[in-house]
């Protein structure tokens, strides 16, 4: 007898022989235990899954001498024949080779005689797909109303191409790609019976060139026993087919995951010199990413994950080194690599490329977890640090100017709403002194006005939102103070852990000690005061603080109102005390950023 391929000659018989298609072959059974066979069956799925060879032990069950059963007895006369494909009753039609009008024409005539010597007369149809649309429309009205004694089985590799109005008329059954560790047992199972040895290493390998097909994996073997005799190790499938060993694919992803782009340059060159397949090395580097992130994301369950026990052993060693959210863009990344690499003129330069991009989206923040920090980071959340003290970032006392000072700071607003920045805004009217204390300042103003300056020196931020604020009422230790209706938004900027804190502070220098604060809406008041009599000459010297006794028991300011009034909206914007704000150093050390810039 002639030699026969591995293929052929452990080709599944009955239904039960069948590998990774339990879906499909319980669901034939049943129909025929039950008596509930359609007239036409549509077989789709890739090439190798056992498309063809479950229409064949289908038609068996069919024709089998006291038939329709499942359990026939292989040694039956008619069964052998559909085996051997010479029974005149079950005709195989090769739907590429006779897809034109007069094949169905010719079809369609042999469709009214009665099977010769069987219940069935079955024609299965091979790559359906390539039919022609005028055969598949001369097809149609014998498909739909068929004598009881026809049974139309087809398959095909692309159903898309297959015209709806015959799928309409056909149960579908779509095969799926084997799972490679039904690979592995089933191949274990052929090398067993024919005397070859050959390591787990080397059956994993050829599962993995297979890609869930199992004729591929079986034609696989075939050869290498051909080629290495009775005895295969993972080198020789390796050498032969150009694919990657497991143990380099998991050291170039450790190499991402861990950031040392040199390594995986390295590693990737020295794949690309030994002859590599650059684009089953990217397959396989993604598969194992994959694997990654649902180990992660199903907390270790191995059961939706394909992999030898080398590949699990290296999932819980890698899962630590990134979480989920890092090796999804990681797999987005390769994703997009592996997309271009058939039209990239360097395959191995887009890899390199696809790797570079890989690692720096390992350390890549998403913009949710971007503003979920700058939120936390707003409401004091994130390290209640206190500030520093105000020596270390007060700035030199400006010297008197001919010209008031000008503030540049861009997150300054002055504001109608704000009494004290709307007369900073109007030139004095009169060169004449003033009086230095008007009654108005001498109270809450005034401890208000002193308040922002010193809140200034500690944290710009927290000043210009205050700005826009204005004193309500003092007493019993509670400074109330409120937003005008057009800034009540600014409530939930300031009402924070770390600005009470910074306030508290400032009272207690102030001679305010133990004050809390509270935050309301409220308008503002109208000014009280003209600005004409606001301004005091620039050459006139502040009035001391002895010269005028106070009307309460708070301190008395070292300086006059109208000068603290102006100071309110006139602090010098300094780019240092910009860059050394607690707060500003906070988010560069938490997204590790740098300014490159700061624009007044």
């Amino acid at each position: 007898m002639s030699y026969q391929v591995i293929a052929r000659k452990y080709r599944p018989q009955r239904f039960r022989d069948v590998v990774g298609q339990e879906h499909v072959t319980q669901t034939l059974s049943h129909a025929i235990e039950q008596q509930r066979i359609a007239h036409a069956y549509l077989f789709c799925g890739p090439r190798g899954t056992g498309k063809t060879t479950i229409a064949r032990i289908f038609a068996k069950c069919l024709n089998c001498t006291g038939g329709p059963k499942v359990d026939f007895d292989e040694d039956d006369p008619k069964c052998k024949e559909i085996a051997e494909g010479r029974s005149i009753d079950v005709l195989e039609i090769d739907g590429a080779s006779n897809n034109g009008v007069e094949q169905v024409r010719e079809l369609r005539e042999t469709v009214k005689y009665a099977p010769a010597s069987s219940k069935f007369k079955i024609f299965i149809i091979d790559e359906v797909h390539m039919l022609s649309t005028a055969a598949f429309n001369a097809l149609l009205k014998t498909l739909e109303e068929p004598p009881d004694h026809v049974k139309f089985m087809f398959a095909t590799t692309d159903p898309e191409k297959v015209l709806a109005t015959i799928l309409s008329r056909c149960q579908r059954f779509d095969l799926r790609r084997i799972p490679a560790p039904l690979i592995v047992k089933q191949l274990s199972e052929i090398a067993g019976k024919e005397n070859v040895q050959i390591t787990p290493d080397a059956l994993y390998a050829i599962a993995r060139g297979a890609d869930g097909g199992m004729r591929d994996a079986e034609s696989t073997l075939d050869q290498l026993i051909s080629f290495c005799g009775d005895k295969i190790e993972e080198s020789d499938v390796l050498s032969m087919f150009g694919l990657t060993a497991q143990g380099q694919i998991l050291e170039l992803a450790r190499a991402v995951l861990a950031g040392e782009i040199d390594a995986a340059l390295k590693q990737l060159d020295e794949l690309a010199k030994n002859g590599k397949d650059l684009g089953r090395l990217l397959s396989d580097l993604l598969g194992h990413f994959r694997n990654l992130l649902i180990f992660q994301v199903s907390r270790g369950d191995m059961s939706l994950i394909e992999a030898s026990e080398a590949g699990l052993s290296s999932l819980k060693e890698q899962s630590a080194l990134a979480k989920a959210d890092a090796l999804t863009r990681i797999l987005e990344m390769l994703a997009e690599a592996e997309l271009r690499l058939r039209d990239a003129a360097s395959k191995k330069i887009l890899i390199e490329v696809a790797l570079f991009k890989a690692i720096d989206a390992r350390n890549a923040v998403s913009v949710d977890t971007v503003l979920k920090r700058l939120q936390d980071l707003r409401d004091g959340r994130l390290g209640e640090a206190a500030p520093a003290p105000a020596s270390a970032r007060a700035p030199e006392p400006a010297k008197p100017s001919a010209k008031p000072a000008r503030t540049e700071a861009s997150f300054v607003a002055p504001s109608a709403a704000n009494p004290a920045a709307a007369l900073s805004e109007t030139p004095p009217a009169a060169p004449a002194p003033q009086p230095a204390a008007a009654p108005a300042e001498d109270g809450l103003e005034g401890l208000w006005a002193r308040l922002i300056d010193a809140v200034g020196r500690a944290s710009p931020f927290a000043r210009s939102y205050l700005l826009e604020a204005h004193p309500v009422s003092l007493a019993k230790g509670l400074l109330t103070v409120g937003f005008d209706p057009e800034f009540e938004d600014h409530i939930a900027l300031v009402d924070n852990a770390r600005n009470h804190a910074l306030l508290q502070t400032k009272l207690t220098e102030l001679g305010h000690p133990n004050t809390q604060l509270k935050f309301i809406k409220a308008e503002a008041p109208a000014p009280r005061i003209k600005p004409v009599e606001e301004k005091t000459a620039p050459a006139a010297p502040p009035v001391p603080a002895a010269s005028t006794p106070a009307p309460t028991a708070q301190p008395k300011p070292a300086h006059s109102a109208a000068p603290a009034r102006e100071k309110l909206t006139s602090v010098p914007f300094s780019k240092e005390d910009f860059k050394n704000d607690p707060l500003i150093q906070k988010a560069l050390e938490i997204f590790k950023g740098e300014i490159v810039e700061v624009r007044a």
